[in-house]
């Protein structure tokens, strides 16, 4: 475990003279799960959380910063007020318009980095909760509602997926709207509702040791794409929605896709591979968001032969089972 004591962020200090101020020595522990994007053909849109929980533990103190850091990016995560989960703390105490004067955190990373696993959207989902509950210890009103923690989360990487996810459970789907349409002068709008699933789908993810970074794979696709290829995909999106629900017989066609996966595939090349020898199988497996990782979206156990071969090349492969949204205590 790595520790570091630094001090609040500058501007967040000036805003608390705005702010009504904790006491020291409040605590609270946030539980917030992983989460797969795309789904397939629902770029952007489809998510679903996965049991890989990350715990974030916040007190209040009478002043500086300490953050205390083990498992997963314990050695390469940016320290101070620039770390993504202070940053969350502290945007959901301004939402809830209160302020500490100190704050101790203690980050149990469990969801591995760069994987496709939607750890920076677990990092942010977790520290907007924490923040949000300890202004609810001082006024259970100033709490942040689940929409107010879509948007908030969203807001820091433009997109709902992930975040949605994680603040919701299950699957989800999500949508962006202009400034116009939510009615905002503050920018877009970030909205979710979440999918009963169906009882007997069990997701699977094949976890390679390599990473891979969201920006370079989003920047291997193209600006247009054809018009078949978009109603391709706005027909298959639609139908994943009827197959996560009521007809997971539909998966293989309900999980394909033409807009995203084969124009990552030259920077994937074990992922791509991977999916393929899976659906060969009679699998629907898709790429996890911006991968590396290849979710397989079983109803029935995975073939121990196929783990045996996936363990081989170097992929973990773990049924973290479909998840609850993030949890504070």
């Amino acid at each position: 475990m790595n520790s570091r004591e630094t001090q609040l962020a500058p501007d967040a200090e000036r805003n608390s003279a705005r702010a009504r101020t904790l006491p020291a020595g409040i605590a609270v522990t946030a539980r917030v799960p992983a989460s797969t994007a795309n789904l397939g053909p629902g770029f952007d849109s489809l998510g679903m959380a996965l049991g890989l929980y990350d715990e974030i533990e916040v007190r209040t103190t009478d002043s500086g910063l300490t953050i205390r850091v083990e498992g997963e990016g314990a050695d390469d995560v940016p320290w101070g007020p620039s770390h993504l989960v202070v940053r969350a703390i502290e945007r959901g105490l301004e939402a809830a318009g209160v302020w500490a004067d100190g704050l101790d955190v203690v980050c149990r990373n469990v969801i591995p980095h760069s994987r496709g696993l939607g750890s920076s959207a677990s990092a942010v989902v977790g520290g907007l909760a924490a923040g949000s509950a300890l202004a609810a210890k001082l006024d259970p009103e100033l709490a942040l509602d689940l929409a107010e923690q879509v948007q908030l989360a969203s807001e820091f990487e433009g997109h709902p997926d992930n975040a949605a996810a994680s603040v919701l459970g299950g699957v989800v789907v999500s949508w962006t709207e202009s400034a116009v349409e939510a009615d905002s002068s503050h920018g877009r709008g970030y909205r979710a509702v979440r999918l009963d699933a169906h009882s007997s789908l069990r997701p699977v993810v094949l976890i390679p040791e390599v990473r891979s970074s969201t920006a370079h794979t989003r920047g291997l696709l193209p600006d247009t794409v054809p018009h078949g290829d978009a109603a391709f995909n706005v027909s298959r999106a639609a139908l994943a929605v009827v197959a996560l629900t009521k007809r997971p017989d539909l998966l293989m066609s309900a999980t394909m896709d033409r807009l995203h996966q084969a124009q990552r595939a030259p920077a994937l090349p074990l992922t791509t591979a991977w999916i393929a020898r899976l659906r060969e199988a009679g699998i629907p497996a898709t790429v996890s968001g911006a991968g590396p990782t290849v979710l397989a979206l079983c109803t029935s156990q995975f073939p121990v032969e196929l783990a045996e071969l996936a363990a081989a090349d170097g992929l973990r492969v773990v049924e973290p089972g479909l998840a609850e949204g993030v949890q504070v205590s």
